[in-house]
């Protein structure tokens, strides 16, 4: 298996949408450790890119702004998301008796590593979208669901890539029809943050849930409804990667309308009033700290095919 190489020039395309917690209250926790969550997710336009073709033996490459971060991580290829997803699928077809022969995939790793916005959450969902067309076969649709809870609780929301509420670990999920699509700025000072360590020093793991959302198509009301909720990792997370914090009095300096963090950090979001409001602060963000990841994009909206 390589690490690192070309992009496949043609097969079966995937985006890999980036998963943005708008906000994110934490409720409780099971007895085997597990939080309980309630989080309003949209997915932006952005994200990393999987290529599928078939092949006479198994192997991942990875290009892209941050592939070759992925390729050195001490646990390697091997462990990433996107080979337990194939060898997930390819196990639970064999099962039914159907042959997957083998495939190439190319990822093209566009968003940071460890960062909040489900990169390898969306890669691992966006693996089992793709094989199922490459290998031309269906799952039903609860079992491919327990499929993607398996790879992490994350994989779920992932595989929908729409604007959703998830409860439960992740896995109950509702989606949000009358969600807008919101013009945003995505921003992250590279720096990973431990998600174990955040929930670990998180004060309070009994919330109240968040309140119901708004029944229109409307940016202003989703605006002023989300302003009144939070995301609970923030505080822990801003007080092991103090750039957090800075990265939030960025973004709401450049005229975002909601601040906030998304997931258990390090990137944070900025919604604007338009599109080239967003463009507009991601370049002057990016002259401010030219070192950090920022990014102008748009969020699919709820009622989005």
């Amino acid at each position: 298996m390589s690490s690192a190489g070309p992009v496949i020039s043609a097969g079966i395309v995937e985006a890999a949408p980036a998963k943005i917690n708008l906000a994110l209250h934490v409720t409780g926790r099971r007895d085997d450790g597990y939080h309980l969550l309630d989080s309003i997710v949209t997915f932006a336009e952005t994200g990393d890119r999987l290529t599928f073709a078939a092949a006479d033996e198994d192997g991942l490459t990875l290009s892209g702004r941050f592939g070759a971060a992925l390729a050195a991580d001490p646990k390697g290829t091997g462990d990433n998301l996107v080979v337990k997803a194939r060898d997930l699928m390819r196990g639970a077809l064999r099962d039914r008796g159907l042959e997957t022969r083998p495939v190439e995939i190319a990822l093209e790793k566009n968003l940071p590593i460890a960062s909040g916005i489900g990169g390898g959450s969306a890669d691992a969902a966006a693996t089992l979208r793709g094989l199922l067309r490459l290998w031309d076969v269906e799952l039903p649709a609860d079992e491919l669901a327990a499929i993607a809870l398996r790879l992490g609780a994350d994989v779920p929301m992932c595989l929908k890539s729409r604007p959703l509420r998830a409860g439960g670990v992740g896995e109950a999920i509702t989606p949000l029809s009358h969600m807008p699509s919101f013009a945003m700025v995505l921003a992250n000072p590279l720096k990973a943050v431990s998600t174990p360590e955040v929930f670990r020093r998180l004060d309070r793991r009994d919330n109240p849930p968040i309140s119901s959302p708004p029944q229109v198509v409307d940016r202003k009301a989703w605006i002023a409804w989300l302003s009144a909720l939070r995301n609970d990792l923030e505080a822990p997370a801003r007080a092991l990667i103090p750039e957090i914090g800075t990265l939030c009095d960025l973004l709401a300096e450049s005229g975002a309308d909601l601040v906030r963090m998304s997931g258990s950090g390090a990137t944070c979001f900025g919604l604007y009033g338009d599109y080239a409001a967003a463009e507009a602060a991601a370049r002057h963000l990016s002259q401010q700290e030219p070192h950090w990841y920022f990014d102008a994009t748009r969020t699919v909206a709820g009622d989005s095919p």
